[in-house]
């Protein structure tokens, strides 16, 4: 069996936010940021012309999906006990357990997921990426898709999609 893909790892495929991790024993770290680094890898049917997708047309989605999350605060909206509130006045508020947060909701983007770890940030990249691509290359037969999301140097959190069949 043959199999293609195309490896993307830029310098600028980064992005800068601020979360904290709730524990299993519930425990929470502190509200703090990290330079998240992206890799993304697409495995899919080669076209006549010889390409999975043409770089230069895929750089662009890649880079615009992560300026979304640039300079934000990261929640995660399906934690079974944090709660997340945009008040009228423009403030999102934050609660888990004793903790109180605010901050402007300008400044928040509410994932749905459980949690803000490495993992869960490179599955919902690759769901958002996965469906970005579809939305633009509509002849583009997705097979595998690879996000590795870096936090520091050497740790990052990996998600793998595959298609069925």
């Amino acid at each position: 069996m043959e199999r293609w893909s195309i490896e993307l790892a830029k310098e600028y495929f980064k992005f800068s936010a601020a979360h904290f991790l709730i524990f299993p024993d519930g425990s929470s770290e502190r509200l703090h940021g990290h330079n998240y680094r992206v890799r993304v890898e697409i495995e899919a049917s080669l076209t006549r012309h010889g390409l999975v997708l043409d770089f230069k047309m895929v750089k662009p989605v890649i880079r615009e999906l992560l300026d979304s999350l640039d300079e934000h605060w990261l929640v995660p909206g399906k934690h079974p006990t944090l709660t997340c509130t945009h008040r009228a006045d423009g403030v999102t508020e934050v609660r888990y357990r004793g903790l109180y947060y605010a901050a402007p909701t300008g400044d928040v983007i509410v994932l749905p997921i459980n949690n803000t770890s490495s993992e869960n940030l490179a599955q919902w990249t690759a769901r958002e990426l996965e469906a970005r691509l579809a939305q633009r290359f509509e002849d583009l037969d997705v097979r595998r898709l690879r996000v590795a999301v870096e936090e520091t140097s050497g740790q990052s959190g990996v998600y793998t999609f595959e298609a069925d069949g």
